[in-house]
């Protein structure tokens, strides 16, 4: 499974923000392993931030790593760069976009 989510960055942080997430910590990174997340990469323009998560099941994934204080602990260390996180339709919130068109898949 691969999920497409959307976020953008405090402005002014960008920088802050790639230093800090050079590298995650190493309990967080042990962490998605067990949930099932193979992959997770992040591309920016301007301030948005684009994540592709591959995964087998997000919902389950994300059931195991929300709740996490390995998690927890990351969220409130680099969630000071995050504006928010985006829906499908721009409204604010952390869920998959919706995906338009793969090549791979038609």
């Amino acid at each position: 499974m691969r999920v497409a989510l959307h976020s953008t960055i405090v402005e002014g942080s960008i920088d802050e923000y790639r230093v800090q997430h050079a590298t995650i910590p190493a309990d967080l990174r042990a962490l998605f392993g067990e949930a099932g997340i193979r992959d997770w990469t992040i591309w920016r323009s301007g301030r948005h931030l684009f994540h592709l998560v591959e995964c087998e099941d997000f919902g389950q994934a994300m059931s195991v790593v929300e709740p996490h204080p390995a998690n927890i602990a990351w969220q409130q260390d680099i969630g000071r760069f995050v504006e928010a996180f985006h829906g499908p339709d721009g409204e604010e919130g952390f869920a998959p976009i919706e995906e338009v068109w793969s090549l791979e898949n038609e």
